[in-house]
């Protein structure tokens, strides 16, 4: 009680307490949510106090975070409804990251410095902002739930919500070297580099992914993506993560990729999951040949054609190749489990399918569509557009089956 003169800060919108960056009222607009209900209270307090990083002087963050830049990934699995679905429902995905999380808990307690009857709920006790009671890892149990902001909610006399905060003079966990290996359930830890994910602006896209499941021991997984026998066969691995930037926000990025049992069981196996990656990583390497390709042909024609290509015509051809990524990335993990799935003798035909189809549907298709639209598109002189157009596709179609550069075996 003889602190309470710390909370001066009133606020007076849930909008305007949760972690969003908000103040500089351009997008998204600040203390907006003035019929904020209780619940939205609540949301916005979780928010805050178990995924908000460092802010400014006296506002600290959370300790399942690789420094106060950070951000905290989610992975897991989750049951999905419907053949192929990305629908999953929430009360079924609860209950099966709780029945999870209780049959690992061993692992979290002898794996990290933490005790089985540690503390649980952090906000059950008082908390001054003093160095003096910063709490070390070894006090904490594996689910640990932590608050990172002194805050407190009250009632005005209209009956109204509303919170006051106060600063701290140090984080409540003591955990800085640690480097957000906290045995969080739900993020993977980059062993080579001794800390947990943090994810970059730009999301979950396949080749972070492909890095992040399936490259060769780099990275230790959550606990939440190891399977439970009560696990159906339908299942889809889910990644979420809201981004944070320095003084804002780079936005909130959630990809769910239904999976196949077959698919499932190999990630869990360290001999199938090796084999797995490697047809993955050569997928990805298959991609960036045809995009170089690619980008060189948009370069020649943005050069008109001409010997001298330069790097503003490199930079010309880069979105286009781009391009072919996000179309490329829209079915990668569907087109992997076609071909893992397949016998061996089947897997061959399966990628050459996925690379050059006659239905147009292949990654080479794609790239002939795109260099097409970049003909269209980009400024060109018109005298010479019909000479820097036939040079691309020359440059195009020679490269894409070259021995040395190409894929000579598909034509």
């Amino acid at each position: 009680e003889d602190k309470l003169a710390d909370y001066k800060s009133i606020v007076n919108t849930p909008d305007e307490l949760d972690m969003l960056v908000t103040s500089k009222n351009h997008d998204l607009k600040s203390s907006v949510s003035t019929q904020g209900n209780v619940d939205d209270w609540l949301f916005s307090l979780i928010t805050l106090q178990t995924m908000e990083g460092f802010s400014g002087s006296g506002n600290y963050g959370i300790s399942r975070m690789n420094g106060g830049l950070g951000n905290r990934p989610v992975f897991t699995l989750a049951p999905v409804e419907g053949p192929g679905a990305q629908q999953i429902p929430i009360g079924m995905h609860v209950k099966r990251d709780i029945m999870a999380l209780l049959k690992h808990r061993s692992t979290l307690v002898n794996g990290y410095p933490m005790t089985d009857n540690g503390i649980g709920l952090m906000w059950t006790l008082p908390w001054d902002g003093s160095p003096a009671e910063m709490i070390p890892m070894n006090r904490l149990g594996p689910f640990y739930i932590e608050v990172c902001r002194r805050i407190r909610l009250r009632v005005n006399d209209a009956g109204s919500l509303y919170a006051v905060r106060a600063t701290s003079k140090s984080a409540r966990i003591e955990s800085k070297a640690m480097n957000g290996r906290t045995g969080d359930p739900w993020t993977p830890i980059n062993l080579k580099e001794g800390k947990s994910l943090t994810l970059a602006a730009g999301g979950f896209t396949y080749k972070r992914i492909v890095d992040y499941m399936m490259s060769d021991g780099n990275w230790k997984w959550p606990t939440l993506l190891n399977s439970t026998p009560s696990d159906p066969d339908a299942m889809a691995l889910v990644a979420r993560a809201m981004v944070r930037g320095q003084g804002k926000t780079e936005g909130y990025y959630e990809r769910i990729i239904p999976i196949s049992d077959k698919f499932k069981s190999a990630m869990m196996r360290r001999a199938s999951a090796q084999e797995l990656g490697d047809i993955a990583k050569a997928r990805i390497a298959d991609v960036g040949k045809v995009q170089r390709i690619l980008r060189h042909a948009v370069s020649v024609f943005a050069a008109g054609g001409g010997d001298s290509i330069s790097d503003e015509h490199r930079s010309r051809a880069n979105p286009w190749a781009n391009r072919l990524d996000e179309i490329v990335d829209a079915t990668f993990f569907d087109d992997l489990q076609d071909e893992f799935e397949a016998d061996d003798a089947d897997r061959q035909g399966k990628r050459d399918e996925w690379l050059l189809n006659d239905d147009g549907s292949g990654v080479i298709n794609h790239a002939r569509e795109i260099l097409s639209d970049a003909e269209d598109a980009l400024p060109c002189n018109e005298i010479r557009r019909y000479k820097a157009r036939t040079r691309a596709e020359s440059a195009f179609e020679g490269m894409i089956r070259s021995n040395s550069r190409g894929f000579p075996d598909l034509f």
